[in-house]
């Protein structure tokens, strides 16, 4: 399989990137990657978060192309990181003001909400 698409460095845009965090699930992944350790997308979702498998895959795909994410296929698991040195380096502090936000309100939104359609952010 070929690898999946992603945005370089230098190609990293602010309006994608804060469009990829604008979601409440979405920022509770990148929360939980914050600690840096590559890990497959089944083992990020946020506990309790109940997530058809295509919402997921979507979601994936808005961090991915945003440039939030690296995902990478091993055998047939599916590794994601953060992608903090490419987001630093362009958008000094944005991670840490990300990871360190208060999460109660986009929390208590997130289950409120129905599951994403494919093809909508």
């Amino acid at each position: 399989m070929p690898p999946l698409p992603h945005p370089g460095r230098a190609q990293l845009q602010l309006a994608d990137v804060l469009a990829a965090l604008g979601h409440p699930l979405r920022l509770r992944i990148v929360r939980a990657l914050a600690t840096g350790e590559e890990r497959s997308c089944g083992t990020v979702l946020p506990d309790g978060a109940s997530v058809p498998k295509s919402s997921a895959s979507h979601h994936w795909r808005i961090l991915r192309e945003g440039g939030v994410v690296r995902q990478r296929r091993d055998g047939r698991y599916l590794m994601v990181s953060l992608r903090r040195d490419d987001l630093a380096a362009r958008f000094p502090g944005l991670l840490d003001v990300v990871v360190a936000a208060d999460t109660s309100e986009a929390t208590a939104a997130d289950d409120q909400l129905p599951p994403t359609p494919t093809g909508k952010t």
